[in-house]
């Protein structure tokens, strides 16, 4: 086999290490392109002056490359630095921003429509002056905000940290197109509404998806489908990324080659089309950055070349980054240079690992996302807690679905002109599109299909170690991979390798019998009431006669799904959601399906009524709560304490959440507060008969906004902190842990203790706790 050209490596690396010095830290912009400017030129002269031989002469030549290189990505962040600044210093303050969109809009979870923007003018309402930064604007999801378009907005603006793309963050309260997009994009703007329209008309699942993977436009697709395809390993294909880019190159070449076209009309037919590609669907940076890696890692095998392919890899990471060093610091750059760089680099040793025990065209197909996941895992490591271990599973079942999809979903939005065509090719492209979302779904909800590990670069260097471990065994695999062994020193490496795999399997086993069979194997019976440790946000169970309640969600579905395993429960029979904000609202997938009855409190956005459908069309009874309200579980009685009906006092969201009461039937009696704040716990105070009560549930996480004579009225034993673990908001904050501490209560919280188990018990209250409070 052919050595791989790793030549060009040291230029990406040192452009890469250059560039995210710059990004972070701003200062040291000029410092850096003047040291290695100077550096460059004494190294270039002492090459004139004093030719050596043709090994000093090369070496010299990259260093000077190196450190122009590294200079020239110095000079590019240095310059924007000014323009930035000036946006920045607007932190805080309410603007009015003009200028043009620069990418695809997609709606966040807050509900918003989000675009980056290069701005003309930026300043106070009125009175904006001229301005060339790059914003990132959230605006109420409207159509007309498309790549090209000039928009105007006023907001509150919000300065970023170093190293993000945008200077400045504008929350729009007032947005509106001051100008359409025009020529080539105005084109594409309408081709992608009519594909959009079209595909809204069919069927779920698949309807929302199929826009997302054939035209990168996401704002169809749910909420809930977005994270099943992150846990299913599955978010690439969601939107615009090196996998659709390789598609549409490999579809390209192979249709020309059908034809008899040549392998260089071939290359000429695939770019130009890509180029096309990369226009209809917004030739925004992340598509330009996945256009070129896929394009450089696909060609590079099609023509037969694997050899080169690094260093042209190398080196089109190095000019990305000397146009845009603000990538150096984005996850999705990292992601795209490691996915490349795999399938070049990684992909073919590992495909004929697999040849020695499987057919080959599978072998190849397993090796393709088998290499993805093993280099990607350890940057996901960094940014984000979970890492997909059914990532590989889902792809394979996937990946016959993602080329039809992709290319028949293209040509219906290139067919709109045509209706009839259109929707031929739109509803042909449905199948594969619902075929991958649920695909998505039915993989995310599998036991074990991912692993949370705290984000970090430890957690980096883990996963690094595993999947290195992982590719050795899989290369040198095999009777004839032992025979060609770089002597002793390779077979020592390959049974580290194994060793280290035997170990993490082992413990991963341990867990997951923990998890599994043995989850309630050190859970206490005699629990009424559980705080699950979810992180910054609440999620409280109530149990009385195998009846349970579940109080708020969570953040996130891992951490609440943990929990219920944990304590042995598979179905919810009261969900109350006390209002909608994300900690209390976001783990609501791990118990759908598994759900009787809810009580909500006040929904007034669409994505809250859309969650309430979901809910309901999932089999569950769903009801607005209001004081008064009460009903029963198991032995134990429940009572809504609040909101007050009809109340225009308090709006939706922490002062309407709902207020709950459970009593008797071996269940403490136990206040549930929600996140009300003074002025609402005042009034609950004075509108409902509250008593004494063995437990309450402190309100918002434990804020300082806290109404004195409620805990001094209700006089609880225990007081239930849900709150995460060294959180932004620095709760619970101390003048709360002292008003409960005066009025005789114990504090009980769970990033210090872990889950909170408490039950009766010789007519006392008992408390089990995870961990040991420090």
């Amino acid at each position: 086999m052919k050595a791989r050209d790793l030549r060009l490596l040291p230029l990406a690396l040192a452009v890469w290490g250059i560039a995210l010095l710059c990004v972070l830290i701003p200062e040291a912009a000029w410092w850096c392109a003047a040291v290695g400017g100077l550096v460059a030129i004494l190294v270039l002269m002492l090459l004139v002056r004093r030719p050596r031989t043709w090994v000093s002469r090369l070496t010299g030549g990259l260093a000077v490359v190196l450190l122009a290189a590294a200079a020239a990505t110095a000079l590019t962040v240095g310059f924007a630095l000014p323009a930035r600044e000036q946006a920045m210093s607007w932190n805080g303050r309410v603007v009015e921003v003009t200028g043009e969109i620069t990418s695809s809009a997609s709606v966040g979870r807050d509900g918003r429509l989000w675009f980056e923007a290069s701005t003309s003018t930026l300043g106070p309402p009125g009175r904006a002056s001229g301005s060339s930064a790059p914003v990132r604007i959230g605006v109420d999801p409207t159509d007309g905000f498309d790549l090209g378009a000039r928009i105007r907005a006023v907001g509150e603006a919000s300065a970023t940290d170093a190293g993000e793309r945008s200077a400045l963050v504008v929350f729009a309260n007032d947005a509106e197109v001051v100008e359409p997009a025009s020529g080539v994009f105005g084109v594409a703007a309408a081709l992608k509404h009519a594909f959009v329209e079209r595909s809204s008309l069919l069927p779920e699942p698949g309807a929302g998806l199929l826009p997302g993977l054939a035209v990168g436009d996401t704002r169809a697709v749910s909420i809930e489908l977005n994270d099943d395809m992150r846990t299913s390993g599955l978010s690439h294909l969601t939107a615009v990324s090196g996998a659709n880019c390789a598609i549409v190159v490999g579809g390209i070449f192979w249709l020309a080659a059908l034809c008899g076209a040549g392998r260089a009309l071939r290359v000429v037919l695939a770019v130009v089309g890509l180029a096309g590609f990369v226009v209809l669907v917004t030739p925004e940076p992340s598509v330009i950055r996945a256009a070129v890696m896929a394009a450089v890692g696909m060609l590079t095998l099609l023509l037969g070349k694997p050899s080169a392919g690094a260093g042209m890899l190398s080196l089109c990471a190095a000019g990305i980054l000397l146009v845009d060093p603000w990538l150096a610091a984005t996850p999705g750059f990292a992601l795209s240079v490691a996915a490349s760089g795999a399938l070049i680099l990684l992909a073919p040793p590992l495909a004929r690992g697999f040849g020695r025990i499987m057919p080959g065209p599978v072998a190849l197909a397993l090796a393709v996302p088998f290499a993805a996941q093993l280099a990607c895992g350890p940057i996901i490591a960094l940014f984000a807690e979970q890492q997909s271990l059914i990532g590989i599973a889902a792809n394979i079942i996937a990946a016959p679905a993602a080329p039809v999809a992709t290319v028949v979903g293209l040509l219906a939005c290139l067919a709109a002109p045509l209706p009839g065509l259109a929707d031929l090719l739109a509803s042909s492209a449905w199948l594969p599109a619902a075929w991958i979302a649920t695909t998505a779904t039915t993989t995310a909800r599998l036991p074990g299909a991912q692993l949370l590990l705290p984000a970090g670069i430890g957690s980096a260097l883990l996963v690094a170690l595993v999947s290195a471990c992982i590719a050795v065994v899989v290369i040198r695999s095999g009777p004839q991979s032992r025979g060609a062994a770089t002597g002793r020193g390779g077979l020592i490496v390959q049974r580290a390798a194994a060793a280290v795999l035997i170990v993490v399997l082992s413990l991963a086993g341990a867990r997951v019998v923990l998890d599994g069979p043995l989850a309630t194997a050190t859970t206490p019976e005699g629990w009424a009431i559980a705080a699950c440790d979810v992180g910054q946000g609440d999620a409280l169970l109530v149990r009385s006669a195998t009846r349970v309640a579940l109080i708020d969600t969570g953040p996130a579905p891992e951490p609440l799904a943990a929990c219920l395993r944990s304590l042995g429960i598979g179905h919810i029979d009261l969900l109350v959601l006390t209002h909608f904000d994300l900690d209390h609202v976001g783990g609501v997938a791990a118990v759908q399906g598994r759900v009787g009855a809810v009580l909500h409190g006040p929904a007034l956005e669409e994505d809250e009524r859309r969650l309430l459908a979901d809910l309901a069309a999932s089999g569950a009874q769903v009801d607005e709560a209001w004081a008064g309200q009460r009903g029963d579980l198991g032995d134990a009685a429940w009572r809504v304490l609040w909101p007050v009906r009809g109340s225009a006092a308090f709006p939706a969201g922490n002062d309407a959440s709902v207020v709950m009461e459970f009593d008797g039937g071996g269940v403490p009696r136990s206040l549930y507060l929600g996140d009300l704040s003074a002025a609402p716990q005042r009034m609950l105070l004075r509108t409902a008969r509250l008593g004494h009560y063995d437990v309450v549930k402190v309100a918002h996480h434990g804020s300082a906004d806290q109404d004195a004579g409620l805990y001094e009225a209700v006089q609880a034993r225990v007081a239930l902190f849900s709150v995460g673990a060294d959180n932004d908001y620095g709760h619970p904050r101390i003048e709360t842990l002292d008003l409960v501490s005066t009025v005789g209560a114990r504090a009980l919280r769970t990033d210090r203790q872990g889950r909170i188990l408490l039950g009766t018990g010789d007519s006392e209250l008992q408390v089990w706790t995870e961990k040991v409070a420090p």
